[in-house]
């Protein structure tokens, strides 16, 4: 990585010396000004460093420091001067410096050995901001979260509303309709986005272990606490938490989130500190939480705090203009992780693909896109490529509004298809004359994929 030091030296000789030595290293690139005013009045280079001689005439160094600290608070100020005392030294390291270095045989050695600390700092720093940017990028809801629909755009007007304030976010959906991503897509857009987001699967953790995941424990609190540790909630203080399933929460422990939310503050197991809380609530269930507090599962005075601005997130099934341009989506990036060529889909494909109602949504979806890939021939995928394997074929079925004929077509289809074309089979299994399922295929106008009927 390339970094810039900018010198502000009015001894040209001295100046010349201190970017012959910095440019020794061929990562470094220096610009030398002989006033602050000069440095001020530029704008063209931007500096990852800056070394101030401390005896400019007719300029105050102490001002100079506080300037430059101000225009450009991330870039450190190395002061160089021949005065070797101690008070002024102090002086200018409160007031900000990075170090104070004294003009003596030793001086390069330190200029360097500072500016190879401060090299770790800048990249560090760049790597972070880059890192900050394509988290951002990724969780641009409208860009992340794929779909036109109109139950979609809702949703995104919702999230809207959730990032302009701090308000607590509850999200409601079937498993896979992507609540954890919208959770993510309104912390990196709020106000909090530079700060913490801490995720934790409720479900996923044993109820006597939930208590110090949240909170915290210090040592000794239990068999086996041989170290204190930070709660969730702790390390996403200044941030945000998202708590999935959270209706899968033991009574005792919601006791416990709705003292810490009223007082905005925790105690960590075993421990009489207090900790100050200043963090975003967002929280996740498929359940119906209204229904969970009838049931006695759920209290309801943390029912009411944690309700905030609810968002409901539609199966997939309900937003059906959806599906391709979430299969175009998951193709793409499959392909791409993969080495892949870019694959299409043939129209019957598409058929297939929509016709479907995904009991395990976005995420069944995405299943099956990625294992037609690989089945496919590499160029297209057709409708054989595509395999449904679902553990709530029923249920979804029964989803499906049609009317009572279109289901009994189905159903007479899906037996002919498993008993290749063999109605006398098909009409036994069924309980229904040979003839009614003629007379259906032909009211359909429907044919056995080309194939031969057995009578």
């Amino acid at each position: 990585m390339e970094l810039v030091v900018c010198i502000i030296d009015d001894d040209a000789f001295y100046a010349k010396a201190l970017k012959h030595n910095i440019e020794r290293n061929p990562d470094y690139k220096s610009f030398v000004f002989d006033s602050a005013q000069e440095f001020f009045n530029q704008d063209l280079v931007v500096p990852d460093a800056i070394t101030l001689d401390f005896n400019i005439p007719n300029e105050d160094c102490e001002l100079t420091l506080t300037q430059s600290i101000k225009r450009w608070p991330d870039t450190p100020v190395l002061v160089i001067s021949a005065q070797e005392n101690i008070s002024t030294a102090v002086n200018l390291l409160q007031k900000g410096a990075y170090d104070y270095l004294e003009k003596n045989s030793e001086v390069h050695n330190r200029l360097l050995n500072n500016l190879k600390n401060i090299e770790k700092s800048v990249d560090l720093n760049r790597k972070v901001k880059s890192l900050q940017k394509t988290i951002e990028r990724k969780f641009n809801f409208k860009k992340s979260i794929k779909g036109s629909s109109p139950k979609l755009q809702k949703v995104f007007e919702r999230m809207n509303k959730a990032i302009q304030t701090n308000i607590t976010v509850s999200i409601y959906g079937e498993t896979g309709t992507g609540k954890e991503l919208v959770a993510k897509a309104i912390h990196y857009n709020s106000n909090r986005s530079k700060h913490p987001m801490v995720s934790l699967n409720v479900a996923a953790i044993p109820n006597e272990l939930l208590e110090s995941e949240l909170f915290g424990h210090e040592k000794g609190a239990y068999t086996g606490a041989y170290a204190s540790r930070k709660g969730r909630l702790e390390e996403a203080n200044g941030g945000s938490i998202f708590l999935d399933e959270i209706a899968e929460m033991n009574l005792a422990t919601q006791a416990k989130l709705l003292r810490v939310l009223q007082e905005r503050e925790i105690t960590p197991l075993g421990g009489n500190r207090s900790v100050k809380l200043d963090v975003r609530i967002l929280v996740a269930t498929h359940k119906d939480l209204a229904s969970e507090v009838e049931k006695g599962n759920f209290r309801q005075d943390l029912y009411y705090r944690l309700l905030g601005l609810p968002i409901h997130l539609p199966p997939l099934r309900e937003r059906p203009s959806d599906i391709l341009i979430l299969s175009r989506f998951f193709m793409d990036e499959f392909c791409k992780e993969n080495g892949l060529d870019r694959i299409k889909l043939s129209e019957e494909s598409k058929m297939k693909l929509v016709s479907y109602t995904y009991p395990g949504n976005v995420r069944e979806l995405k299943a099956i896109v990625e294992l037609a890939i690989v089945m496919s021939d590499g160029a297209m995928i057709e409708a054989n490529d595509i395999s449904y394997v679902s553990t709530q074929n029923a249920k979804a079925f029964i989803n499906e509004e049609k009317s009572l004929r279109a289901f009994n077509m189905e159903i007479i289809r899906h037996f002919l298809d498993k008993y290749d074309g063999d109605v006398i089979l098909v009409a036994n299994k069924l309980g229904i004359g040979k003839s009614t399922i003629y007379r259906m295929l032909k009211e359909e106008k429907m044919s056995l994929h080309g194939e031969a009927l057995q009578s």
